[in-house]
């Protein structure tokens, strides 16, 4: 019987720290709300160290990325005055999907975090860049915000490797 009760206050404990590092973790970031939110709807973030936080905040760039991509291709043929800035929106949104996200990947696994931070960054980038596009009239403005605070927020904690 005693134990039991030692294992279960050991997982007690192992919950509380694991929970701990997303909030202590997250205290270091502009938007403590959204770090939470992201990392705890991803079941890898519990028993992940701040490197694995990260690459769980990649994957919600790229997520995100994807589903902007997605937006693009389908106003095309909605928005036709506006295929100019949505073509200069899709080639940003590829090169988040297909040079940051994978520098980002691969400097963070190889524990290199300063080019890691350069994907990062230049995704938020990217997403300004395309919204400055649109000159005041964009229809992607909620997703380029939010790529620019999930940038934000995987920067900061990104810093914490340097």
């Amino acid at each position: 019987m005693k134990k039991l009760m030692v294992m279960m206050m050991m997982m007690v404990v192992v919950v509380v720290s694991e929970a701990s590092m997303i909030q202590q973790t997250c205290k270091e970031t502009p938007d403590f709300n959204l770090c939470v939110s992201l990392l705890d709807s991803d079941p890898r973030g519990s028993s992940a160290d701040i490197s694995g936080l990260v690459l769980i905040l990649v994957d919600k760039i790229k997520g995100l990325a994807t589903k902007t991509l997605n937006e693009i291709n389908g106003l095309y043929k909605k928005r036709p005055e506006l295929n100019g800035a949505l073509y200069e929106c899709s080639r940003r949104y590829k090169t988040i999907l297909n040079a940051d996200v994978p520098e980002a990947i691969e400097a963070i696994s190889k524990g290199v975090p300063k080019f890691g931070e350069d994907g990062v960054i230049d995704a938020g980038v990217e997403a300004s860049a395309c919204e400055r596009g649109f000159k005041g009239k964009s229809p992607l403005t909620s997703l380029t915000k939010s790529m620019q605070k999930i940038s934000n927020v995987t920067r900061a904690i990104v810093r914490m490797l340097l």
